[in-house]
Formats: structure tokens, sequence, C-alpha cells
């Protein structure tokens, strides 16, 4: 003898609506397992596209080395930038209306792990009162980082950690480009 069960309209909308929050959190780029191909599918740009795109936006940059060789640390590079990197500080400049210089880029010398300056999720700005007040009242303070750096973050998910002498920002996405 078979046994069947008939699921009602409310028990069939709840397994329904399961199916599709599981589906969005283990779609690719999305969710759960989105998290680590993201890092591996970002769009890279050169260190001239880069600074072009800067330059548009009256971003400036900096380097205590007056360089940009990604592989020396006292240089600002920004080869292999991730886009949507670039397109966040462009985000930030036009969002808060503040002067950004950028410290820190791609360059070698920063803390490693997928989300890091090397693999362009990353930048540095100098510290100014005008982001600083913008980054503070604008955005969700959220705790402080393993290291003691109190961070906030963006609508958009993307971090800002105050370094004390900088802003250390992750740009998960573009924040609203």
């Amino acid at each position: 003898m078979e046994a069947r069960t008939t699921a009602g309209p409310g028990l069939r909308s709840a397994v329904t609506a399961l199916a599709l929050v599981l589906g969005a959190l283990f779609a690719p780029g999305f969710g759960v397992l989105g998290a680590a191909t993201d890092a591996h599918a970002a769009t890279k740009i050169s260190h001239a596209t880069a600074t072009s795109m800067f330059r548009s936006s009256g971003i400036t940059w900096s380097s205590s080395g007056g360089c940009s060789d990604r592989n020396t640390p006292t240089c600002t590079s920004f080869e292999q930038l991730n886009l949507a990197s670039a397109q966040g500080a462009q985000t930030l400049r036009s969002a808060s209306g503040c002067a950004l210089n950028i410290t820190g880029g791609t360059e070698t010398g920063h803390a490693g792990g997928t989300y890091s300056h090397w693999n362009g999720y990353k930048l540095d700005y100098s510290k100014g009162t005008c982001v600083g007040n913008y980054i503070k009242n604008t955005f969700t303070y959220i705790g402080v980082r393993g290291d003691g750096a109190p961070q906030w973050r963006s609508g958009s998910g993307n971090v800002y950690a105050d370094e004390g002498n900088h802003w250390d920002v992750t740009y998960y996405n573009c924040g609203g480009c």
C-alpha cells in the first residue's frame, strides 16, 4: 500500500520560498558561495586606466616613494586594481563631495588575504575631516576589526576601517555606481 500526502497551499508556498532562498544563497555571484568565486572573477584594470578614472573624478593619489611600481612597498600602484574598486572610489568622491587622496593601492607590503590590496579589493585614503565625517555620519558602525580598527559599512556592503592615519576601504562592489 502506497502512502500519499497532499501538500496544501501553505506548505507549497513555504517550500517554494525556501527553494528560492536556497537558490539565491548558492547561486554563483551571490550569497554563501558567491564570495569565494567573486574574488577570482573580478575585472582587473591597469594603472593607466585607474589613474585616468581617478583624474576624471578629481581624485588624487600620492606615494611616499614617489613611484607606482607594484612590487615596491613605498609606491602607490593601481596595476591589477578591480574595476569595482576604482568605481567605488569615484562613487565615494561624488557622493561625499569630499577631496580624496589615495595613498595605497595594489602594491606589495599590505596584509594578504582574498579581499586584499594585492588582489585589488582595497584602497587607502588620506584622513580628512570631510571624508571622515561623511563615513561616520552616513555609514553604519559595525565594531572593531581584529586589529582594533573601528569599521563602518556602507549600504552597498563596502567596509571602511579607520586605521589611525588613513582610511582602509574594502570594496566588494562599486558602491552603487
